[in-house]
């Protein structure tokens, strides 16, 4: 994972939000679109908490201690962990948010497929992250080498990220987007095409009668 950016800089992550207040409501006024009032959520890399705490997600994970202990300070059940290896039963949950997580791992499929292995039937999975082909993503893409959080980061265009979701064994998937052109363009919209920040959102289907979970296996 390259996430080791965040642990020496948690404070500075956490204060980016404030500075940016209209980005970050954008950013959660899409991610709420998705999130269901019921059921049991789980943040992977839920940072600081800046998105757990108003989607009323109680539950996250985290790579960085830091960050954790940011995130206890706002009343978060949190512990230290990876997306590809969650410390949790089989079908615990009926709600999953990551938030930029992707940009962040590895291998993608693995963490996607241990995600499935922890959502309860029909549970959801909702993926906020930066769209590769947006005028803000390729910004962000020309400018990694001089951004200690983003040097690290690999950015997908919606279509790829479409096609990991669908073979890890989710459907009925749900789009929409924000920052549409520019830092000033804060409605959300659906689709995914346009927006800098876009979410989807995608359902686990049925697995076949007598299969076992899909287990990440380095």
């Amino acid at each position: 994972m390259s996430w080791t950016a965040f642990e020496p800089r948690a404070k500075e992550y956490d204060q980016w939000f404030d500075r940016h207040e209209p980005v970050y409501q954008a950013e959660v006024a899409a991610r709420r679109k998705f999130i269901p009032g019921e059921g049991l959520s789980l943040e992977v890399g839920i940072g600081t908490g800046w998105f757990a705490v108003p989607l009323g997600i109680r539950f996250g994970i985290g790579p960085s201690r830091g960050m954790l202990a940011i995130a206890r300070q706002h009343g978060l059940r949190v512990c230290q962990a990876v997306g590809e290896q969650l410390p949790f039963r089989n079908e615990q949950f009926d709600v999953v948010l990551l938030v930029t997580v992707i940009c962040f791992v590895d291998h993608v499929p693995a963490l996607l497929r241990e995600l499935n292995r922890v959502l309860r039937q029909a549970g959801h999975l909702v993926i906020g992250f930066i769209n590769r082909n947006s005028e803000r993503g390729r910004l962000y893409q020309s400018r990694k080498e001089t951004s200690a959080f983003c040097r690290d980061a690999k950015f997908y265009s919606g279509e790829e990220v479409a096609a990991w979701v669908k073979e890890a064994g989710f459907d009925a998937m749900q789009w929409c987007q924000t920052l549409c052109g520019g830092l000033s363009e804060l409605n959300v919209r659906d689709g995914f095409h346009n927006g800098a920040f876009v979410v989807l959102s995608a359902r686990r289907g049925e697995r076949a009668p007598g299969a076992p979970p899909a287990i990440f296996n380095p």
